[in-house]
This record gives structure tokens, C-alpha cells and sequence, in this order.
């Protein structure tokens, strides 16, 4: 099952929509309340964006003005609210994203592909440090949660559990990994370590690249 191909592909118009299923508001609004609920850790928020993302559901009828807010001697706001179509919209979006798994591109995931061009000594020492900075933002995010179970219901803080779990399972691959160099299990490790420091390409090596 493939996903659907979209008229608009920007998760913030997704995240507009939804925004709008509470009640209609103005850019401003949406993007206080995107905000205010913690969504901007999960998708890209920038009020440039948000009003040609609004403008674009507008054009294709997800989304209608409502109203226009008038107060003294400020600029007019114009209110929007959310159309039939933005609802059937949104909730076939979203039930393709939950179902249907996407391939995507995590810059980690590109540069560890091109790992054999730096040294190993040097791939543990970096990976170290990219450790540390996962294993505080996992105590962090694990903190952060227990204070929000208090006040908010778990239902609204999934995506925040998601996060923290695939921080965790980073870190714990992370750690295994650099064990795995810095004992020398890593299977061609020698030969890797070897080529950084005679510049000879190992045969081994040439025949994963011919």
C-alpha cells in the first residue's frame, strides 16, 4: 500500500488543518496554539511558511474565512475555519501517514553510510560525543514527561514518547557500536584502520566498491 499522492505534501498544512478541527482562527492564533501545545517539536513552524501554507488550503478549499477581526487601529485579521473537505482531507492524511511506512532520509543515516572515509579512532571519539548529547536530551525529554503526565493527558504527548524512545534506542546502538570499533569486533575494522594509514585501498574494500 502506497501513500496517496497529496495536493499539498507540507506536513504544516496537516498540522493546520488539525489546528483549525478546535475552532476557526487566524494565522497568529494557529501558530500560538501550535506552540503552546508543544507541536512546534514536531513540525517545522515559521509564520512565513504559515500563511502561504493557510493560503494554499484555502486555494484548494480545505479551508474558508470565517471572519475578519477588526480591533481599533490594528491591521485586520482574517479568520479561518476548517471546510468538510479540510476535515475528510486531514483524516485520510493522517490515517495513510499512521498506517503507511515512508522511506526517509535522516542525515545520520546518510553520513554513517560514508563512515569508511573517516579514521575509526576518530568515528569513536565523534560518536562519543553524539552519545553524550543523546543520553541529556533522553533524561531531558524522560523528565520533561513525567512533569507533563501530571497536567495533560498521555493521549496529546505520544508523539513526545516516540521521540524520546527513538532517542534511546539511537543511544543504545550508538554505544554498541563504538564498543564494537573500540574492541576491534567490528568485522573489516583492521583493514579500515589500515587504509587511513597507508592510503592503500584493502582488496576486501575493492570489492565492495566493483
Amino acid at each position: 500500500m502506497a501513500v496517496k499522492r497529496r495536493k499539498l505534501g507540507n506536513p504544516l498544512a496537516l498540522a493546520v488543518m488539525v489546528t483549525l478541527w478546535q475552532k476557526p482562527m487566524h494565522p497568529y492564533e494557529i501558530a500560538q496554539t501550535l506552540r503552546r501545545q508543544g507541536k512546534d517539536t514536531s513540525t517545522k513552524i515559521n509564520y512565513g511558511s504559515l500563511y502561504t501554507v493557510v493560503q494554499n488550503l484555502q486555494k484548494h478549499g480545505f479551508v474558508e474565512v470565517t471572519d475578519v477581526e477588526r480591533q481599533g487601529n490594528r491591521p485586520e485579521r482574517t479568520v479561518y475555519g476548517l471546510t468538510a473537505a479540510g476535515r475528510q482531507e486531514a483524516t485520510e492524511w493522517l490515517s495513510d501517514l499512521l498506517a503507511v511506512p515512508v522511506k526517509e532520509f535522516p542525515v545520520f543515516e546518510s553520513a554513517l553510510s560514508f563512515l569508511g572515509a573517516v579514521h575509526p579512532d576518530d568515528v569513536v571519539r565523534l560518536l562519543e560525543e553524539r552519545l553524550k548529547t543523546l543520553e541529556v536530551e533522553a533524561a531531558s525529554s524522560r523528565g520533561a514527561l513525567e512533569k507533563l503526565y501530571e497536567s495533560v493527558p498521555r493521549l496529546f504527548l505520544v508523539e513526545v514518547e516516540y521521540r524520546l524512545h527513538m532517542v534511546e534506542a539511537e543511544a543504545q546502538w550508538v554505544r554498541g557500536f563504538v564498543e564494537e570499533i573500540g574492541h576491534g569486533g567490528l568485522p573489516g575494522v583492521d583493514a579500515w584502520r589500515r587504509f587511513h594509514e597507508t592510503g592503500e585501498l584493502p582488496p576486501e574494500f575493492m570489492e565492495e566498491i566493483t
